[in-house]
């Protein structure tokens, strides 16, 4: 059977439905993170003998594991790889790694506009350069093009068809129309670009109740080829309003020597516990129903705590912060800010799917539901680039990096080993793009050392290309800062030094330790002082209000360490959840 996007999508069942993928398919999965995976099309694909798949979609991930332990993969194309806060992606790693499988490294903008091109038939759209990064050189649909009208630099990116779009969504109507809950992921532009459009859902509803609460967005029944009702069908991983993540559950399948296996063992069956997170009032989810503090009142601050709290005094009540891909300080440090010093600024989550949340406490299992609820505005990845990051309101985008040198140029992509092989990094996710487009670039780095800051990075996987303040506005963008936050000090890049100053020191810290531990020479600015540590009204809110599971520790613990504060934070999550759904029990 050959499916197409007729205007009554065909309803089947699930194996049925994944009958439709084939060997040497170009597939996309939707959905974000460990957000509305389609994790029961991915377990059935994982169990047939595919070949040859091509994987083109902004993130790998879970499903991307899968897949490539299957041996299905035959050539990856994608911005980002990781397995958020419990690391790295292990055999991504080792496929890319050891060569077996090739693998193109992609700007998001260039994959947004190239799903896009395809939607609006055309062969290419223009885009803005990833200035300073050398991912545009790494992905094959790009090629640089000058606008004979006004004469910009600027670069074309080819139209990409995807064969089967596979993804998971809250509902569908009798008629075949598709809702999607909440942030959109890149899922309306993926569908558009693709020839075969796949969907489980969790329910199927009468036509009229798509939508009715305003929180959704839904995707037309002509742009979808098959449906399966699928109740659970992206647990472990979260479809609100339905379920949220479980994550005790995500580790142990992340952790799993066999993937298949332990999803098999999971199943569909989502806990109740995750249902009635999915559903617990925003008034509920405050910092008395969480354990004391993950760091004691009378304890002194820690390096993580001083740096959130250094960072969030960047930002003010103009600020339009986004919370990226897997930036926990990042994240932390906003909605510090927010209940603090600057109750004006916005902040979006989800790569920019919530836009303008309220700030609440740090939760795993209930950020996700909280921020929907909160937000004032629910979109999906193209539309943050489209509206906020190419049209230059985002302020402030706060990112971890792996290495970064002199210059201020950083890498996320690869390392090499001293054995000399290639320690693959998770990826650049949209940092090529928006380290120009946003008013500041502000990196941070979790532990200072010479193999960290380097004299000159290896690839440059985003970097600031346009410094020049007439430059800047002459391309659309605001003049701002580049700021590198490290355990050691604060760096700020310098116009006329060239290079990033040491302009503030980390609480102790010495100019000899950073001397002794910076791989290229370092300067410090004429005023440079130390930072301002904080108060014990800033560890109260820090500490109680804005992460009381204590998720910034995460990134800034030794590999040795890191398993004990996982399980930490997962008892301290689990117990405030236990304790918020115990008080909206039925």
């Amino acid at each position: 059977m050959t499916l197409v996007k007729p205007n009554r999508p065909q309803f089947l069942s699930l194996v049925s439905m994944m009958d439709e993928v084939g060997s040497g398919d170009c597939i996309s999965i939707g959905g974000h993170h460990f957000a509305r995976l389609p994790m029961a099309m991915i377990r059935e694909l994982a169990g047939r003998k595919l070949a040859d798949l091509h994987y083109l979609s902004w993130a790998g991930g879970l499903p991307l594991e899968f897949l490539l332990e299957a041996g299905s993969v035959s050539q990856i194309d994608i911005c980002f790889s990781s397995l958020d806060i419990f690391g790295l992606a292990p055999r991504f790693r080792k496929a890319v790694e050891g060569g077996a499988v090739p693998m193109n490294d992609w700007p998001a903008l260039a994959l947004i506009n190239a799903f896009r091109a395809r939607e609006q038939n055309l062969p290419f759209l223009p885009m803005q350069k990833p200035e300073g990064s050398a991912v545009s050189d790494r992905c094959p649909a790009l090629r640089p093009w000058t606008d004979p009208v006004s004469g910009r630099d600027l670069m074309l990116v080819e139209a990409r068809e995807i064969d089967v779009f596979l993804m998971h969504a809250a509902r569908a109507d009798t008629s075949g129309n598709v809702e999607i809950y909440g942030a959109h992921a890149l899922d309306k532009v993926q569908a558009g670009a693709a020839r075969k459009v796949l969907v489980t859902v969790e329910e199927i509803v009468p036509v009229g109740q798509l939508n009715r609460d305003g929180r959704g967005v839904v995707i037309s029944r002509n742009k979808v080829s098959a449906i399966a009702e699928v109740p659970g069908g992206a647990y472990p991983c979260s479809c609100l309003p339905y379920y949220t993540n479980d994550w005790p559950a995500l580790r142990k399948l992340v952790e799993a020597e066999v993937l298949r296996d332990a999803a098999d063992a999971l199943g569909n069956a989502v806990p109740d516990r995750l249902r009635l997170a999915a559903k617990a009032p925003r008034a509920a989810i405050s910092a008395d129903k969480f354990l004391p503090a993950a760091v004691p009142m009378d304890a002194p601050a820690t390096i993580e705590e001083v740096m959130a709290v250094r960072i969030a005094r960047t930002l003010d009540n103009n600020s339009y912060a986004s919370a990226g891909a897997v930036s926990p300080l990042g994240n932390v440090a906003y909605r510090f800010a927010k209940m603090t010093h600057a109750p004006d600024m916005i902040i979006t989550t989800l790569s920019g799917g919530h836009v303008d949340i309220a700030a609440g406490p740090m939760s795993l299992s209930l950020v996700e539901a909280m921020d929907v609820d909160s937000a004032v505005q629910l979109t999906g990845g193209e539309d943050t680039y489209w509206v906020a990051y190419q049209g230059g309101f985002v302020t402030s985008e706060i990112v971890g990096t792996a290495q970064i040198d002199a210059q201020g140029r950083t890498n996320t992509l690869e390392i090499t080993k001293p054995s000399g092989g290639i320690l693959r990094l998770p990826g650049q996710g949209g940092m090529s793009d928006v380290a120009n487009m946003h008013r500041d670039f502000v990196v941070y780095v979790p532990r200072h050392s010479a193999s960290a800051l380097v004299e000159t990075v290896e690839v440059v996987s985003a970097a600031r290309g346009i410094h020049d303040e007439a430059a800047r506005i002459a391309a659309g963008y605001r003049p701002g800062d580049v700021m590198v936050f490290t355990n050691l000090c604060v760096f700020r890049y310098d116009d006329g030094a060239g290079q990033l100053v040491v302009t503030e020191i980390m609480p102790g810290a010495t100019r000899e330790d950073i001397l002794q531990n910076t791989g290229f020479k370092v300067l410090f600015h004429e005023d440079c002082c130390p930072v301002v540590e904080p108060t014990h009204d800033d560890l109260y809110m820090l500490r109680h209000h804005v992460d009381p599971i204590g998720l910034r520790r995460l990134e800034f613990v030794s590999a040795r360490d890191r398993a004990a504060v996982i399980d930490d934070v997962l008892a301290r999550d689990a117990a405030a959840l236990e304790r918020i759904i115990g008080d909206n029990r039925p």
